[in-house]
């Protein structure tokens, strides 16, 4: 298990967070669970990609899970 960081996200931990957001392929994992696209980001988000990793770090979830955060839908002041 993980253990998640405590401390508030920076501010370009939100602007990356909001590209991961936008991604195509992060969006289509997040809906539909399966297939190759949601394989892919679920292997690659916290070894690769940074706008995975502080997604992770802004609404505390991995960029693969399903459902949408309440304030993933607001932009991120």
């Amino acid at each position: 298990m993980t253990v998640m960081n405590t401390r508030s996200p920076s501010s370009l931990d939100k602007a990356l967070a909001r590209v991961c957001v936008n991604c195509p392929a992060c969006r289509h994992a997040r809906r539909h669970q399966s297939g190759p696209v949601f394989q892919l980001v679920k292997r690659v988000e916290t070894k690769v990609c940074p706008f995975c990793r502080a997604y992770e770090r802004v609404y505390g979830r991995k960029a693969h899970v399903a459902g949408v955060p309440q304030h993933e839908s607001t932009p991120i002041p």
